[in-house]
């Protein structure tokens, strides 16, 4: 029975390595862009990232043919949500200091929605259920956020 066990202890650990093997760097750059870090100075994503699978693992043997990627994408997101929510709650910044990620100008709700949508391809009704809004909510917040990102920063000046 103990040797069953250990059997099946050491098949989930391998299982679960070839997994992040594949899969942590996108999720990683996900966690980067939804934290609005800078990719070579992001240890808020990296925890964030280190959570969601940490919460995967101990769900591994309950997947049962779900894809761990969406499974791990979903905790990652919806950590982030939660921690956003509570830094906004409190009164704190959630923008990062000066020099931070490409999508630094957007504010937490946008990162999430553009990150499901634009980088990783989520449907607007599969975002929209996982985020808790109405999909024209998802898609006017997508509209704002791309909309941003395309106008110039505050502040820049035209190259002559």
């Amino acid at each position: 029975m103990r040797e069953r066990q250990a059997n099946r202890h050491r098949r989930r650990a391998r299982e679960f390595e070839a997994f992040v093997a594949g899969a942590a760097g996108r999720l990683l750059h996900a966690a980067t862009l939804l934290t609005a870090e800078p990719p070579d100075d992001n240890a808020r994503a990296r925890r964030l990232l280190t959570a969601a699978l940490s919460r995967t693992y101990a769900d591994w043997e309950r997947l049962r043919g779900e894809d761990p990627y969406d499974r791990t994408r979903q905790e990652l997101a919806a950590r982030f949500a939660r921690s956003a929510w509570r830094y906004r709650q409190h009164g704190h910044r959630c923008a990062p200091l000066a020099g931070g990620g490409v999508l630094e100008r957007l504010t937490p709700q946008e990162r999430l929605v553009l990150v499901l949508r634009l980088y990783e391809g989520v449907a607007e009704e599969q975002a929209a259920a996982q985020i808790g809004l109405p999909a024209d909510r998802v898609r006017a917040i997508c509209t704002r956020a791309v909309a941003t990102m395309r106008s110039k920063p505050a502040g820049s000046v035209a190259a002559p």
